[in-house]
């Protein structure tokens, strides 16, 4: 039965949808629709592949207490410019460069972790410190020059970079439709209604308490309908990216972790009381390491999206990655203080900021004044997270 609170409860859970469709609907306005058209809609999956992938792995570490890693745009330009010298100066054979990226990216994450987690070395000194050194080290790498990787298709199709970088439409499309995309994206409406259904008939069985019927079926039946929308119009381009593959598997595995392994649940238990956490014999200390040293491990599948995407390495690339995935975690609902956020919101916030950046490009807003609402939206986001934390109290008396 709907009531006032229930509603309430409704829209303060799902604030960050609400405002994401607010946006869209905003810019196809203010487009005249072209934001959602079906190249835009591909571009916006190519564009921010990253970004998804940066804030999987930042949600991580704001969750041990809303710690953060600044280095991890170094670190992409870094492991990226050691990648494509590999392959392109030195001929190392492109499966050897690529388990050599992801070497170094877990080792640079293991190597900052080791200094927050057993020195306790505040994590923004020692990202800090990261941040410079590996951007430095990108440019003694690459000599301050761009190195080409377009002659290595099978890297640059395999981690989707290029035009044709798509999955083959097996089935043979219809009036100009990807009818793979199209089954895919059904397939994945139907296997999330079903998961969300015995997930809540496993709740019910388990004595949890459960939202109102009504919003539950409303939010299935909008999601479902995204998921569907999404797809169709992917299939009128040409259809599922391969990045999209990346993505979607970085978002299961690490949204399987946060919410069904105990591993994943240290991370809550850190940032909500570290103290708490060690006295129930948990090693705190570990956490940590595990959260800096899987950001690196990210970093470095970041790093490959990214030159394969723009088929080169250049000293340059990776600025300001980390405050897109930053941004993305606390507009998704991540807490500053720790314990709380979800990989679905993370990515709800990701997909925001995408669209957002896709809008205002389309508008021709000015770079600079781009930089501007990214800076309020995610202020707004944090001014919520921490106000709607004091029962709605804006000002704190001493």
């Amino acid at each position: 039965m709907m009531n006032k609170e229930s509603v309430l409860g409704f829209l303060k859970k799902n604030t960050m949808i609400i405002v994401l469709v607010i946006v869209v609907a905003f810019f196809s306005m203010q487009t005249g629709g072209a934001i959602l058209l079906p190249m835009n809609v591909s571009n916006l999956i190519s564009q921010n592949a990253y970004v998804f992938v940066l804030a999987t792995g930042m949600l991580l570490c704001i969750l041990t207490g809303g710690n953060i890693d600044l280095s991890v745009g170094s670190v992409v330009c870094f492991v990226g410019a050691v990648g494509a010298v590999l392959m392109m100066n030195l001929n190392v054979p492109v499966w050897l460069s690529i388990i050599i990226m992801v070497l170094i990216g877990t080792a640079i994450g293991a190597f900052q972790g080791f200094w927050i987690a057993f020195v306790r070395i505040p994590p923004f000194i020692v990202t800090l410190a990261g941040m410079l050194v590996f951007r430095g080290l990108s440019n003694v790498v690459l000599n301050g020059l761009t190195v080409s990787i377009g002659d290595k298709v099978g890297f640059v199709n395999l981690f989707g970079g290029g035009a044709n970088c798509y999955i083959p439409d097996y089935i043979g499309g219809q009036g100009g439709l990807n009818m793979t995309c199209l089954i895919a994206g059904i397939l994945a409406a139907v296997c999330l209604v079903v998961v969300q259904v015995m997930g809540r008939i496993k709740k019910k069985n388990s004595g949890y308490e459960l939202e109102a019927v009504w919003t539950f079926t409303l939010k299935l039946v909008v999601l479902a309908g995204v998921l569907v929308a999404f797809a169709y119009r992917l299939a009128q381009h040409k259809g599922i990216p391969s990045v999209l593959i990346w993505v979607i598997i970085v978002v299961f595995v690490y949204g399987y972790i946060t919410s069904n392994t105990t591993v994943g649940r240290y991370f809550y238990a850190v940032g909500g009381n570290e103290k708490a956490t060690k006295l129930s014999g948990i090693d705190t200390n570990r956490v940590y390491f595990l959260a800096y040293t899987n950001m690196g491990f990210l970093a470095a599948l970041a790093g490959m999206i990214t030159i394969a995407r723009l088929t080169s390495a250049q000293p340059t690339y990776g600025q300001n990655y980390e405050m897109d995935a930053i941004g993305s975690c606390f507009i998704g609902g991540a807490s500053a203080y720790g314990g709380i956020g979800t990989v679905p919101g993370v990515i709800v916030g990701a997909v925001l900021m995408g669209v957002i950046n896709l809008g205002m490009s389309l508008m021709g807003v000015d770079a600079n004044m781009q930089k501007v609402v990214k800076g309020v939206v995610l202020l707004a986001a944090v001014i919520f997270d921490v106000v709607s934390k004091r029962g709605g109290k804006m000002i704190v008396k001493n």
